[in-house]
């Protein structure tokens, strides 16, 4: 009985392995999802502007082969390159100087809006006096404004001032360009150099990689473009409406579309904050204007940008998108929540390709 039922213990140990890793293309794209996983996630914190490099790499690739249609690669590469350098110095010469300044106003300013707000909330329990009293409202007040205050001096006299945050941004600065050129120049031969530590039978892994490298450059180059396009036209809009810190603003706006569902919420209540607290209900038409500008500039988004740019979207259902968020994001901070998607559509690519024990491709 008993040798029957270690019999019966291993054939059913083998069956699981054999729909685990049913043969050896599924162990050789096993083992490299193992391995990257453990080595990005091991080594972001010591390699990030290596990862960066390749990100802006990745994405700048799409160009250079558009352009490599009517010159040669060099060429192509060069002129790319340019135009990056073009983007990158207007973000760090122009915008964030702009944004930074209109930060550090803001943040200025916060005692004042929260004084504003006080006076409004303070005729609440004048009208409602059965529902909280005057001493309570007063309470809850204090305490918002010393979360707030001590906010606003971390933001502020934040790590960016030391010395770490200082060789950090300086290698950023220096080494990412300058890294994103030579991987776009040499693209051909580091790949080549990469594959000799690739598993020989990797058949499989390379119909995944081929399924994410088409879903993944589709997404992250078109939000990068969704960023850009919401980030003018949000600015323009402040801009012509005469909003304070138009630019910051118009920033979070572009920002907020990194974060599916979630993020264009939380943009809303700076953008409506400052409108009110520059304009007030008093005068509410400004106000008004602003909430219709607002909501017009994010319904383009939703009806006309994002059907335009991903057109090939991925298929993944929301909850899965906001665990993805919630998960990448708490692994790899800002980064993760930004490839969160991307992410999930490896995932979901490696489960679709993934053979079972027949040797047959599992649909999800």
């Amino acid at each position: 009985m008993m040798l029957y039922g270690d019999h019966a213990n291993s054939r059913l140990l083998t069956r699981l392995i054999k729909r685990i890793l049913p043969n050896s293309q599924a162990v050789s794209l096993a083992i490299i999802l193992l391995v990257g996983s453990v080595l990005i996630y091991s080594l972001l914190g010591l390699l990030m502007p290596v990862f960066v490099a390749i990100v802006l790499a990745y994405l700048l690739e799409g160009m250079v082969v558009k352009v490599e249609r009517n010159v040669s690669r060099i060429v192509a590469v060069h002129l790319v390159y340019f135009t990056f350098l073009t983007v990158f110095g207007f973000v760090l010469f122009v915008l964030v100087p702009v944004v930074s300044e209109q930060t550090v106003q803001l943040v200025q300013h916060i005692p004042d809006f929260i004084h504003s707000a006080e006076a409004e909330i303070m005729r609440f329990p004048e009208r409602h006096p059965e529902l909280i009293t005057e001493a309570r409202i007063r309470q809850l007040m204090f305490s918002v404004q010393q979360d707030l205050l001590k906010y606003s001096q971390d933001l502020i006299s934040g790590s960016a001032q030391s010395f770490v945050g200082l060789v950090a941004l300086v290698i950023y600065l220096f080494l990412v360009p300058m890294m994103v050129f030579f991987l776009l120049k040499d693209k051909a031969v580091l790949l080549s150099w990469f594959q000799q530590f690739l598993p020989k039978d990797r058949h499989l892994s390379l119909r995944v990689w081929r399924e994410v490298d088409r879903q993944i450059a589709n997404y992250v180059r078109g939000k990068f473009v969704e960023v850009f396009i919401l980030w003018a036209v949000s600015f323009l809009v402040f801009w012509w409406l005469d909003l304070n810190y138009a630019m910051l603003l118009a920033v979070l706006m572009g920002l907020s579309v990194v974060i599916p569902y979630i993020g264009a919420t939380l943009v809303t209540l700076p953008v409506l904050a400052v409108a009110y607290l520059q304009w007030g209900l008093a005068n509410g038409d400004h106000f008004m204007y602003v909430f219709v500008a607002y909501s017009v500039v994010q319904a383009m988004d939703g009806v006309i940008l994002v059907p335009l740019l991903f057109s090939e979207a991925v298929n993944l259902h929301p909850i899965a998108i906001i665990v993805a968020i919630l998960f990448f994001g708490g692994l790899w901070g800002f980064w993760g929540v930004f490839f969160a998607i991307p992410l999930a559509t490896v995932v979901n690519a490696v489960l679709t390709a993934w053979p079972n024990s027949d040797g047959l491709s599992v649909d999800v």
